[in-house]
Parts: structure tokens; sequence; C-alpha cells
């Protein structure tokens, strides 16, 4: 608190004289009580003096001025604020507490300090109401004075008094023995301030927050119990489809290999212009190729080729073996030094189809001698081109037979990529997969959002084949 004083003293009077002070001096001691102590006195005593008052309800304060001085030195409180203090026991302190006060119960508090010798506390009050009204405060024995406990840590403040709390003492009469010459001034203090309490200091708001960050704190524990059980799920997924390609590959890969094995020899012994012949080279080839299929079906589940690196090597070597069996020439163009990035199943198995696709349409339609896979990354994405210099065709003008396109299309969607056919009659054709290295996150807590649809860019007929970027 700020402290701007306006001090009114004169020369000490004589005992003699006091009952003849001037007008100065019943101004500073006028409707002061008597002084006050606790029943023992000593040095070094601190004397704890506790009032509690009442202002009518629905009547407005006009003034309220409160005057003091403890012998050796005070601490004021209104309802647990602090509003002033003083050392000065030869002067009276007068304080303005108005806009300190309204309408209801209040409690005055004094910490009173004796240095040495005898003590005293003398103490007036005057509130003056809207209603012309007065309520008058003075030191006497409707005091009590609140002992040094630990269950008295909030005295200042508390409406009620305790069993263990009892009465001031009256000790003396103004200027009387001891303090015939005193007090013999007055000290005005400035008008005190109600203290602004701001919304973070209430306590609902305080507790508001503590139950915020507790609801956060279970939160996350829940969040992290989650993310655990899903982790440990995740790792168990992972062993399981190590363990399911296994014993594919072990148990139905060499039965499969061994029913081939067995349909060749069969063949064999059959004469070479007989059915049966035909009928079990038939059932060789389905063999193989159920067999090759089987291997990509080992290869999309096993988690140990979850990476972007495996990914390319495959793909790579699949065209390679694809088009061995046709007049296309296969021709590579991947990005150096692939790194061994994860590479989700959802993401790397449709992409695979997607390839395949587009392979055996290029096999079966395009009527080319040359075809180049592009695999390179661009901007957090992985683009893979497949491009032949075949007869091409007209997308606009493709029946609902080529169910192969927007099957590519459809796998692309699933996976937040896109798939792009360019292609003209005698220019060859050319589609573009894109799919991004680090798919969204479609799912959360209370929300699952819903691919967008995707479909085939299809140029118009004045458009030409794009290149890589």
């Amino acid at each position: 608190m700020l402290f701007l004083a306006a001090t009114l003293l004169v020369p000490a009077a004589r005992a003699e004289d006091v009952t003849s002070n001037s007008n100065w001096l019943f101004e500073a001691t006028n409707q002061l009580g008597s002084w006050i102590w606790d029943a023992h006195t000593f040095d070094k005593q601190t004397c704890q003096f506790w009032r509690k008052f009442e202002i009518p309800r629905r009547v407005k304060v006009s003034s309220a001025l409160l005057r003091i001085t403890v012998d050796n030195g005070y601490s004021l409180f209104l309802d647990g604020q602090a509003v002033g203090r003083g050392s000065d026991w030869r002067t009276v302190t007068e304080y303005d507490v108005t806009k300190l006060l309204t309408p209801g119960e209040h409690v005055l508090a004094v910490e009173g300090f004796n240095d040495r010798l005898e003590a005293g506390l003398i103490f007036g009050f005057q509130i003056q109401l809207a209603d012309k009204s007065l309520v008058e405060i003075i030191s006497d024995t409707n005091w009590l004075v609140v002992p040094d406990t630990a269950q008295n840590i909030h005295w200042r403040a508390r409406k009620t008094a305790l069993s263990d709390w009892h009465p001031a003492i009256a000790i003396g009469h103004m200027h009387y023995h001891p303090w015939e010459n005193w007090p013999y001034g007055l000290t005005i203090e400035p008008p005190s301030l109600p203290v602004i309490v701001y919304f973070w200091q209430t306590g609902w708001f305080q507790i508001t927050l503590i139950l915020l960050c507790v609801v956060a704190l279970g939160f996350s524990v829940w969040l992290l119990t989650q993310l655990a059980a899903q982790a440990k799920a995740q790792r168990f997924l992972q062993v399981e489809r190590v363990r399911i390609a296994r014993d594919i590959h072990d148990d139905l890969g060499a039965q499969l290999t061994q029913l081939v094995l067995l349909g060749e020899v069969a063949q064999r012994e059959q004469p070479v212009e007989s059915t049966s012949r035909t009928q079990f080279n038939q059932i060789c080839t389905l063999g193989r190729e159920l067999s090759q299929s089987m291997d990509e079906v080992v290869w999309a589940i096993n988690s140990r080729r979850d990476t972007l690196h495996d990914f390319v090597n495959y793909v790579c070597k699949y065209a390679q073996i694809f088009l061995n069996a046709t007049p296309i020439r296969c021709r590579l163009d991947v990005e150096p030094e692939i790194p061994p990035d994860a590479f989700d199943l959802p993401v790397r198995r449709n992409l695979f189809l997607a390839v395949k696709e587009a392979l055996n349409n290029a096999a079966k339609y395009s009527q080319a001698t040359e075809l180049f896979l592009r695999i390179h990354r661009h901007n957090q994405k992985l683009i893979v081109i497949v491009e032949d210099a075949g007869r091409g065709f007209d997308p606009a003008q493709a029946g609902a037979e080529r169910n192969g396109l927007h099957n590519m299309a459809q796998r692309m969607t699933e996976i937040g990529g896109t798939c792009a056919v360019a292609s003209q009659p005698g220019a060859g054709c050319r589609v573009t997969f894109t799919v991004p290295l680090n798919p969204p996150v479609h799912r959360v807590w209370f929300w699952r959002r819903r691919p967008t649809p995707l479909d085939i860019e299809i140029p118009d007929s004045n458009s030409t084949k794009t290149h890589l970027p």
C-alpha cells in the first residue's frame, strides 16, 4: 500500500494541561475508546484483537473513518485485507475505509506489538450511513483476544469466534497515566481502495482449472493405455503375418509344387495326341499360375516386406518376369538408393495390384514392343508410371468392359492416391499412379473421415502425353 500522509503535530503538553488541549487534540482523540490489552503484559509481546460488526442491509455507507494507535506498533486488517500499519504510537492514524465497506457482516483484526513496558490499543470507528444513522465502534471489552494457536491461523477473516477467545481488558483511559501526554497528533492516510480480484484469482476459476487438469490427466492416461494396447496389437499382428506367410509358403507352396510335378509326370506318360495329355498340360499351367499368385500373397502379407525399398525391387522383378513371356521389352527408370522406409501393407498391396493390372493391359492390348516402368519420389509422394509406345486408345470411348481402368482408380482411392490415364489412338498409353509416402490418418477417437471419390483423369483430344517431373 502507498502511504501519502498528512500529519498534524504540536509539542507535547504537560500533564496538568491535558484537559485544556486545543481543537487539534480533540479532533485527534475524539470518539476513541479506552486503552485495551490482554490480561498479561510483557516485553516483545504480540497481542491479536478481533471484533465483528454489521452494517444494516440495503443501506449505503456514506463515510467510514477509522482511527487507531497501539503502544508500540500495529497491523490493521478489515475482512482479512491489510489496511495499514504503524509504529508511532504517540500519534493517532486515521484511515478512510468507505470504499471497503458494504452492507453485511465485517471483521476488524489488529495485531499489536509491545516493545517494552506498558502496552495498549486505542481505537475509534465511525460509519456514517446514507439514512443518516451512525455505527460506532470503539476499543472496549467487546473486543476479543485471539490466542496464538494453530487453529487460529485464519483468525483475521473469521466471522465467528472460537471458544478459546477471551475478552480484552480495559487498562486505562485517554490522557491518564501512563499516557497522560499522548497521543498528541493526527496522521491522515489516503482512502483505502478495494482489492481487485481478477477472475483467475477466484475460487471457482481455480477449482475449474484443477478439474480440467484432472480430466486432462485422466484422458492422457487413457490415451496412453489405448496407444500401448494398440502397439501391442500391432506387434502381435506383425508376428501373425510372418507366421501366416511362412505357413503358406512352406505348407501350401510345397503341396502345390508337388501337385504340379505329379501333373507333369502324368502328362509325359500320356500319348502325345491324347486328350488327357492336353488336360494335364492345362492343370500344370494353372498350377504354376496359382503358385505365382500364392507367392504374391505371401509377399503382400509378410510384415518383413513392409518397406519402400522392398516394394520397388519386387515390382521391378515382377515386371521383368511377366514381360519375358511377351514380345514387349521392359525398360526400368528407377530412382537410385530408394530408402528402406516403412510402406504399409494396404498401400503397397493396392499399388502393386494396380501396377500389375496396368502391365496386364499393356501386354493384352497395346501391341507395343517396349514398355517403361518409372518409379520416383516427388514431394513426399511415390510416383509409378507404366508407359508404352503401343497403339493407344481413346479413354472417352472406353467401354464398360474396361473394368481394369475402374479397378485401378478404385484401388488408388482406397489408399488416398490418384490414377491418371493419358492415351490417344496411335500415341501409346501412359498410366500414372501417385500415392502419399506418409498417408494421413483417417480414424480418430470420435470421428471417421470418409475417403473422397477419385476419378480417372481423362484428357481431351488435343492433350499430349506428360512426363515425370
